[in-house]
């Protein structure tokens, strides 16, 4: 029984969730579809980007993971089928791939799109559809559509770095209002080498230490961890960090202004 995930920026106020599912069980009726989430900030490439990455390397090999953001950023003229460790994704020509999996993918090809079609959500998701059958029937990757697809792409949301500091990006911001950067672990310790350090924010908000659980602070007190991810996340013990201190996630939009609002960044310094 292949397993198909969804993720969209459609949110779940309408029909089309539920839609997308609809045709997705008329070319299988025996699809097990898993949602990854449906309630991404409407075309934030990045978020999308890194909850995808996230998820995706935890589901068993060969599983097909159908991204359906920002499906209609251009006009669109083809949809994407790549294969990389082990997983199939089918996402539009936007530049998400890339950012998703941080590197090129092993194997990419083309799914045209009928120019005589309305290119609608569920059109789509049933040339979608049709691929991910021909793979389970059995047809190699290579024989679905344009092989070695010229595609967008877009450079992975990366850190700035300095001698002494390092400065990383809000990603996003999950249900409890705690807020995620664009730092992992690997990274961190990397450009720290061993040295003392401050996560500054917010102008005067400062931590100094990095912390294994929320309980490792009272409650009601900002702290700094890794989450299960490996990315850097500054919270509130049982509180809600974003609301309080009033920070917001990166947008592709603010990110290419001259001038990006000091709330995106989180700085951390080294002694």
């Amino acid at each position: 029984m292949p397993i198909l995930t969804l993720t969209s920026d459609i949110g779940q106020q309408d029909y089309l969730v539920g839609a997308v599912k609809g045709q997705l069980l008329q070319v299988n009726a025996s699809y097990n579809i898993v949602d990854i989430s449906h309630d991404l900030a409407p075309f934030n490439i990045s978020q999308a980007a890194y909850v995808c990455r996230n998820a995706i390397k935890n589901f068993p090999p060969f599983t097909y993971h159908l991204v359906l953001v920002n499906l209609f950023e251009q006009k669109p003229e083809q949809l994407l089928l790549a294969y990389h460790n082990q997983q199939y994704i089918l996402c539009a020509d936007n530049g998400l791939l890339p950012m998703i999996l941080e590197e090129q993918p092993e194997m990419v090809t083309s799914l045209p799109l009928d120019k005589s079609a309305t290119k609608n959500t569920l059109y789509c998701v049933r040339v979608m559809a049709r691929a991910v059958e021909k793979l389970h029937a059995g047809e190699p990757l290579t024989a679905i559509g344009v092989p070695d697809a010229v595609y967008m792409d877009r450079t992975p949301l990366r850190p700035l770095l300095g001698d002494n500091w390092m400065e990383g990006q809000i990603l996003f911001i999950d249900h409890f209002e705690n807020i995620i950067v664009n730092i992992t672990h690997d990274q961190f310790e990397q450009q720290r080498r061993g040295r003392s350090f401050k996560i500054i924010f917010k102008r005067d908000e400062v931590i100094n230490s990095i912390s294994e659980t929320y309980a490792n602070v009272k409650e009601g007190e900002k702290l700094a961890l890794f989450n299960s991810a490996g990315y850097l996340e500054i919270a509130i013990n049982k509180g809600n960090a974003a609301g309080l201190f009033g920070l917001q996630g990166f947008s592709e939009k603010s990110g290419n202004e001259q001038t990006r609002l000091f709330y995106q960044t989180v700085r951390i310094q080294f002694t």
